[in-house]
């Protein structure tokens, strides 16, 4: 039986055909290839087993990328902050809380920045012949060649696709038609040129393993390629393989030669569904070296405000502060880790969850402001790394230059690094950029950004 077709819609108002099949824990197959429909696919002899591979095991769900396939065809940006949005209206429709995302070839920058963006959502991460930075895959002389027959001579470009990828290539040039028009897949190929994510590697946390193909492919430099994602993946995980990648540290590289031991590779990763179910706390501490989202708060002039009232009456508005942010942050799933009298400091797994908070907490204070008799003003800080856990609190480089951010901010403002703003790309907010500051306690600049919040900002 054929599993049926549906859809998703994106943010920005892109209709994402999909598929799932199977039960269990969800394995989300982003199209690696140049070419996407998922129905067709399905069709492909070895493609169709390992679907039925994957789906008698655990949840699989697939999808056409915009502009290929089943899903929207008149779109024109391909860029990884769009691609991402096809993962997130699928995830949502389904409502996935988290899951294994698989993202082979073409589709490895928009895994990486994704599980890096997410890391609250993506259990999981399996990259097969990926790449980080479209310059990996476009100094290939073989990529350069299809590209030149891209461009001139599409009936050749077609033919020449069938036969290095298809078993039968009449069929792959018909497929390749259907697939998408020759404008789109020209506009989609361009874009993939421009695709960045090395600077996000170390951003990604979850466990990761890292699948080299070791057969015939489009791009030469693949192994080497699979080598540095592998090393440059703080949080990959080991398997067990055949070789793996001399003086790389828990990194999971491994080597296969056919689908199928890339598809036991894939089922000796993946936890068991009983193991993964009696391994999932409720609520936990943040673990030593786990990539968070810290943010700051401060009330502006605690200590004059202090002078100024009274111990009894500062300490009734120190009580009202602390009411707002602690629901602020309860709403938007923040750890508090310290309550320091006239400020917090708290805790995220996702820069996404934090920036929100943070604008609710401004927006809370300036609602609050509106008919209070003493207004409350707080600056807001955040900063995103891999702080120190130890005795639930946080320490390191990474909280320190929160702390330092929210010391710099005025009444009312969100200041944020660039960090936290690559983590939030492709999320609707805005940012305004402050240029480089010097901070105390760090040799080199920051450059900061403003979170504009206020509805007169748009």
């Amino acid at each position: 039986m054929e599993p049926r077709i549906q859809y998703a819609k994106t943010s920005d108002g892109v209709n994402i055909a999909f598929f799932t099949l199977g039960e269990g824990m969800p394995i989300v197959m982003l199209e690696g290839g140049i070419f996407s429909n998922v129905q067709k696919q399905r069709q492909r002899r070895p493609l169709r087993e390992s679907f039925d591979f994957v789906a008698a095991r655990w949840k699989l769900v697939a999808y056409d990328r915009r502009g290929f396939g089943l899903s929207q065809r008149d779109v024109d940006d391909f860029s990884l902050d769009k691609l991402a949005l096809d993962v997130e209206a699928v995830v949502a429709h389904l409502a996935l809380e988290t899951f294994t995302l698989f993202a082979p070839m073409l589709a490895g920058p928009v895994g990486i920045a994704y599980a890096a963006r997410r890391p609250d959502r993506v259990s999981h991460l399996i990259l097969l012949n990926s790449y980080a930075s479209g310059d990996i895959f476009w100094q290939s002389p073989r990529s350069r060649a299809f590209r030149a027959l891209r461009e001139t001579d599409w009936k050749t470009y077609t033919e020449a696709m069938a036969r290095f990828f298809f078993e039968d290539p009449e069929q792959g040039v018909a497929f390749i038609n259907e697939a998408a028009t020759p404008g789109v897949t020209r506009k989609f190929m361009a874009a993939t040129e421009e695709f960045d994510a090395s600077g996000l590697l170390s951003m990604v946390t979850c466990p990761t393993l890292v699948l080299h193909f070791a057969a015939d492919t489009l791009v030469d430099s693949v192994a080497d390629e699979a080598r540095r994602l592998a090393a440059s993946i703080a949080g990959a995980g080991l398997a067990e393989a055949r070789r793996l990648a001399a003086g790389i540290a828990g990194a999971g590289l491994v080597v296969v030669n056919d689908p199928e031991s890339a598809l036991r590779a894939i089922e000796k990763f993946l936890p068991q569904q009983e193991d993964e179910r009696e391994s999932a706390p409720a609520a936990t501490p943040p673990e030593a070296s786990a990539f968070r989202t810290i943010l700051f708060t401060d009330i502006e002039g605690s200590t004059a405000l202090t002078q100024r009232l009274g111990d009894a009456k500062a300490r009734d508005l120190l009580r009202e502060h602390e009411r707002i942010v602690r629901e602020a942050l309860k709403s938007h799933g923040g750890s508090e880790v310290k309550t320091m009298g006239d400020g917090f400091m708290a805790s995220f797994s996702s820069a996404t969850k934090a920036l929100e908070c943070a604008i609710a907490i401004q927006q809370a204070f300036a609602e609050h402001n509106e008919s209070a008799p003493e207004p409350i003003l707080v600056r807001v800080g955040l900063n995103a790394g891999e702080p120190i856990a130890e005795e639930e609190d946080l320490f390191g480089t990474a909280v320190n230059l929160a702390a330092r951010i929210c010391s710099r901010a005025e009444a009312g403002q969100i200041l944020a690094p660039v960090v936290v703003r690559e983590l939030a790309a492709g999320k609707p907010f805005m940012f305004a950029d402050l240029g480089e500051t010097e901070l105390r306690g760090f040799e080199d600049p920051v450059r900061l950004f403003e979170v504009r919040w206020r509805e007169e900002a748009g």
